[in-house]
């Protein structure tokens, strides 16, 4: 479904790719990276800082690291993300070791799910049986009320749907919780994928995907069937919003009863569907793209019943072919992997029987957001891995940044007083979450099996959508956390949280025995773009309680909006691939944010050293090495179609341009590495974007 129409999530998006780092922990006192946290090896020294700051600090590392052929990208940032799935690989393996045949505790379910994933001469065996109920089920619906009723399991089981449904905080009341319809649809990651000519060969490659997995199931006429279905996806995506539309929290926050919802999209059993998905009595639905709603429902109704049948049953085999026998599960890498991504190679069969119990960073693919034991797994990793220290330092850091951010907001030169006592009061009201949950999910009525893979997926999706269910109306439980604690990456929620999962907790982002300002440009600038989430062009729009409200003046607005317009135009002219532009307004809040988040992270380095001169370590002064410390925690690369599908559909910059986009727009780097106008990333000092 569509995340956008949700209270937003704001991440830092640490996109998955190769580590090379092995699970040996920080030995006592000396940093993971270099004498003092930075591989100063790393960097080309051939490259003038001026000119091209993200190859100088990481130029030689880039030049001598090939991207693993079972891996999209390669990145030092990521270099947590193996040592992760290593850790949560030795677990799911001393679990799965004397496993039950339907376990009970939480352990034992982890393992027998692992198992489970791991028979696989029992998957060769079953072939597409395990998903031959739900293919009966479209092949026995009579008509499209019978279908919408189909697409109402789409949170619980493997079905699709034309609209997309979730829960989340009431961003007009947030102290309970709605349920948010959103459009949905579309098998390729954007709707650009349907509707731009250079993702022609995506877009036939995914209707011989679709056609391959309709034969394989034995459907009439599969290749019709597929042409069928991506023209009416087609249709879809004229019909969608962009990402930058959905980017307004005001415009998709549009409340309305069921029936203000079934005029407003007549044709789509609304009462069916909603019954189906388990919210049929709710009386409130928030809608999200409202003008979208009564072109997707007329799609629908002029669409021939064997077309939206042929649809249901490839999003069926979609969803599920990652955990079938090997001609679906290799269909499914080509595509998904291989196509959209540009990944060669396959992960061997550990590897992703890790991320199909685990789950991932749930950027829309089904298998990072369905069926697992996400957070079960949390309570185990944590319980290992996450040490006291780290905790202790992390809120040390917090609370720096956090009186640095303090300190810009009561002396910006642009905002008023009245917009800057409501800011500074919003940013009083944020907690910060360290490491893991406070109140752990219970698994207890969740069925795991150790010889039932599929079945596994779908009892722990159901299990997932029954406790968000459970919880509307509310009240809000401030508590909750969106993101799990295995997780290598952190977040701005809509409870006014900030949260900093144990997984983002390692090297090279954070590392308790390296010098601090590298952990300033790092996890220090990390959590300054996390805070400065909460007031970019989204944020803003939320106050102090949660709520959607504009308590900006109208002249602050003006003049944060034309200086965030500059930043994107800055961000417009950058091209990751030749004629390969980024959308600087779909990128805007990232860029908003990163830039605020290494301006923070400088303020409170300063401050951290209470008047002190910062040591010199190797020639390098405190400001450079907390600059190198940013540089250094993006280093890494992405294949050719990962950029493509990023730039596409991702609201975050390529890395190169996270890190020279935000540098030369800040006037301590020029100083700090004598940036001279001429040189490539030179800004004039009244050109430079400066917003917190």
């Amino acid at each position: 479904m569509n995340a956008r129409l949700l209270a937003t999530l704001c991440t830092t998006a640490l996109l998955v790719g190769s580590a090379h780092a092995a699970d040996n922990g920080n030995t006592a006192g000396k940093p993971q990276y270099g004498s003092w946290g930075f591989d100063t090896a790393g960097r080309d020294t051939s490259i003038k800082p001026g000119d091209d700051f993200f190859r100088y600090a990481n130029g030689h590392w880039l030049d001598q690291t090939p991207i693993p052929a079972d891996k999209p990208a390669v990145s030092l940032r990521l270099a947590m993300t193996d040592t992760i799935e290593q850790r949560l690989h030795t677990i799911m393996d001393v679990a799965s070791a004397h496993v039950a045949h339907e376990p009970t505790t939480l352990e034992g379910k982890v393992g027998a799910f692992y198992k489970s994933f791991m028979d696989d001469a029992r998957i060769q065996a079953l072939g597409a049986k395990p998903v031959e109920p739900q293919l009966a089920a479209v092949r026995n619906a009579r008509n499209r009320d019978d279908l919408a009723a189909l697409m109402g399991r789409s949170n619980r089981d493997l079905e699709s749907a034309l609209f997309g449904i979730g829960i989340d905080t009431d961003l007009k009341d947030p102290s309970r919780y709605a349920l948010y319809v959103g459009q949905a649809g579309l098998g390729l990651p954007d709707r650009d994928y349907y509707l731009k000519p250079e993702f022609a060969a995506q877009k036939a490659a995914y209707e011989a995907y679709l056609g391959k997995l309709l034969a394989m199931a034995g459907w009439k006429d599969p290749q019709a069937a597929a042409k069928a279905v991506v023209a009416f996806e087609t249709q879809i995506a004229q019909a969608s919003w962009t990402n930058v539309q959905q980017r307004d929290p005001n415009a998709i926050y549009n409340p309305m009863t069921i029936a203000e919802l079934a005029k407003l999209a007549p044709g789509f059993a609304w009462h069916r569907y909603l019954d189906e998905a388990g919210v049929g009595n709710v009386r409130r639905i928030v809608v999200g793209e409202k003008s979208a709603f009564p072109k997707l429902a007329a799609i629908y109704t002029a669409t021939p019943i064997d077309t939206l049948k042929a649809w249901q049953a490839a999003h069926i085999l979609d969803a599920a072919a990652f955990y079938l026998s090997k001609p679906y599960a290799d269909a499914w890498f080509d595509l998904h992997e291989k196509t959209l991504s540009g990944q060669p190679e396959q992960a061997v069969r550990w590897k992703r029987g890790v991320h199909a119990v685990s789950g991932g960073d749930c950027n829309g693919d089904r298998v990072d957001c369905f069926g697992n034991l996400n957070w079960a797994v949390g309570q185990l990793y944590t319980a290992q891995y996450f040490p006291p220290a780290s905790k202790l330092k992390i809120e040390a850091l917090v609370a720096n940044v956090k009186a640095a951010y303090r300190a810009r907001i009561e002396h910006l030169d642009w905002m008023g007083d009245a917009t800057r006592a409501q800011a500074l009061k919003k940013l009083d009201t944020y907690t910060i979450k360290v490491g893991y949950p406070d109140h752990p999910r219970d698994y207890s009525k969740v069925t795991i099996r150790d010889d039932d893979l599929l079945g596994n997926v779908v009892r722990a999706g159901a299990a997932d959508w029954a406790f968000h269910v459970a919880r509307l109306p509310g009240p809000v439980d401030r508590s909750d956390w969106s993101m799990t604690p295995q997780t290598n990456d952190a977040y701005n929620g809509s409870l006014r949280d900030i949260v900093f999962p144990a997984g983002i907790l390692q090297p090279p982002i954070f590392d308790p025995n390296a010098d601090d300002a590298i952990n300033y440009g790092a996890i220090g600038a990390v959590i300054g773009h996390e805070l400065t989430h909460g007031f970019d062009d989204e944020g803003r729009k939320i106050d102090a309680s949660g709520a959607l409200r504009d308590w900006w003046s109208a002249a602050d607005a003006k003049q944060f909006d034309a200086r965030a317009d500059r930043l994107g135009n800055q961000y417009s002219a950058f091209q990751p691939l030749p004629g390969v532009h980024i959308n600087g307004k779909l990128t805007m809040g990232e860029n908003i944010a990163d830039l605020g988040g290494l301006t923070l992270a400088l303020d409170a380095y300063h401050a951290s050293l209470h008047g002190q001169p910062a040591p010199v370590l190797d020639g390098f002064t405190g400001e450079q090495r907390v600059f190198l410390g940013w540089a250094q925690a993006w280093r890494g690369k992405l294949r050719e179609d990962a950029i493509r599908r990023q730039v596409a559909s991702d609201p975050h910059s390529p890395r190169q341009f996270r890190v020279d986009g935000v540098v030369r727009n800040i006037d301590a780097w020029y100083a700090a590495f004598e940036v001279k106008d001429g040189q490539k990333l030179y800004v004039a000092p009244a050109d430079r974007v400066r917003i917190w």
